[in-house]
This record gives C-alpha cells, structure tokens and sequence, in this order.
C-alpha cells in the first residue's frame, strides 16, 4: 500500500531561508566582538536569532587561519545563528564542513539578502540560475492587513507582501515585509522592509518614532534619538543609494 504524504513519518520540500550576511574584514575574534558590540549598542536581542552567512570573500586571498568554533559561539551571543559560509578560499572548505557549516554556493537554499538584491537586478538577457528565478517579485500584488496593536516580543511577518497595520506597534515589537511596510499609528518598534532584497521597498507612519528600521538589509538605529524635526510626525524612509533617507509626509501648511 502506498503511503500518503501524511502518513509518513517525515516529509522533505524544498525551502528558501533568507539570512543576514555578515561580512568579515577580520578574522580577530576581538575586533569582530567589539565591531558587534558597538554595532547592537549593547541591546541583548538586536538580531532576534536570525540565520547568519559569514561572508570571508574579502579576506579569503589572505588564508587566514579562522577559528569557526569560536566564531559560531561569538555570534551565537548576538543571537546570530550561523548556518553557512560564502566566499571561501578552497583550503578553508574542509575545516568549514567539518564545523557543522555549509558553503553557499547557490545551491543550499541559503539566500542572503544581498544575493536576493542582485538576483532581481540581473539583465533580462541573462540566464538566471534557477535559485534566483524562485525570488519573491519586486512588486508585491498583495497585503498583510493587520488591526490590533503590534505589542513588545511579538513579530509579524508580511512574506511576499506588503505589510498594512491600522494600530500602533509598540517599542519591543518587530514587524518585517518583503515589500513596503504602512503604520496608519504610531510606530515605536523595529520595522524592516524589503526584507528579500526589494531596495524599492519604503517605510511609512503617521507617527514615526521607530527602534530601528531597514531596507534591503540597510539598517539605521535611534539610539540618540529619531530626528526631533520628524519625531511623531507623518513620514517615510526610503532607500537612497546606499542610505536611508527620512522624510516628511506632513503637508508644507503643518510644518510652518
């Protein structure tokens, strides 16, 4: 008798994993502990356990000798799991598998961001590796509507789409889309849109006071503070080359 998918004891289907990138200019386990330290501003749960690709590209040509024990370790204090490894050298392959890490080659299922970026800017003319042909569209056709407040610890993920929320989100709280993301309230917590690589992907509230925002993996933190000329104001962030830029939607009449 012919088992269904159901009845069986595990089920494989292919899966795409969108990961941070996080890209070494040393292989000094101080000088990454610090660049990480100053970088989160101390905050425990900056990075929220997310999947991580170290990216050796840059200092691979220098075979340096990399501790990957002690690496893992050190972003698993940050809450960064380290799943894979990109840009390796040969000679570094073995000692990477042998440390439980895969090699992002493209045929992982392992997607950076970055990777998701290039994917959709690729000429029309060029073939595309298959991976890339299953990225999100850069225009989602569809929405997440969300109408109760977004309160701290909780996560809301808007996959494929934009994300629209009628209420406000609260300090603590992280709301993620892979298209634009709408707070029609005050938004107080983490925000990050594009998260697959969309750098056309925007940010808009009537009342801006976020954590941290983020588009296309472009991040900006507030620890000092969000710009008092916008504070609670109506604005959007975009991506602009490769910053963000913050501004008003209030009309000019408001802001005289």
């Amino acid at each position: 008798m012919t088992k269904t998918p159901s009845s069986l004891p595990i089920e494989i289907k292919i899966s795409t994993v969108v990961a941070i990138s996080t890209i070494l200019r040393s292989a000094d386990p101080a000088a990454i502990d610090a660049a990480l330290h100053q970088m989160t501003g101390g905050v425990a749960d900056f990075f929220d356990d997310e999947f991580a690709v170290i990216d050796v590209a840059s200092i691979a040509h220098e075979s340096p000798v990399i501790d990957w024990p002690a690496l893992v370790a050190l972003l698993k204090r940050y809450r960064l799991n380290a799943v894979a490894v990109r840009g390796a050298a040969p000679s570094m392959e073995e000692a990477i598998r042998a440390h439980g890490l895969s090699l992002d080659d493209g045929s992982s299922g392992v997607r950076t961001q970055e990777s998701l970026a290039a994917a959709s800017a690729a000429p029309a003319t060029q073939a595309a590796p298959l991976e890339a042909a299953a990225a999100p569209a850069s225009l989602p056709v569809s929405a997440m509507i969300i109408d109760t407040p977004v309160r701290a610890g909780q996560r809301v993920y808007a996959r494929g789409s934009d994300l629209i929320i009628t209420a406000v989100v609260n300090n603590g709280a992280e709301i993620i889309a892979d298209g634009s993301i709408h707070v029609y309230a005050p938004l107080n917590g983490r925000a990050l849109a594009g998260a697959s690589g969309n750098p056309e992907a925007r940010i808009f509230a009537l009342s801006m006071q976020p954590e941290l925002v983020s588009i296309a993996g472009v991040y900006r933190t507030f620890d000092d503070g969000f710009p008092t000329d916008l504070t609670r104001q109506p604005a959007q962030i975009r991506l602009v080359g490769d910053r963000l830029d913050i501004s008003s939607l209030a009309p000019a009449s408001s802001r005289a």
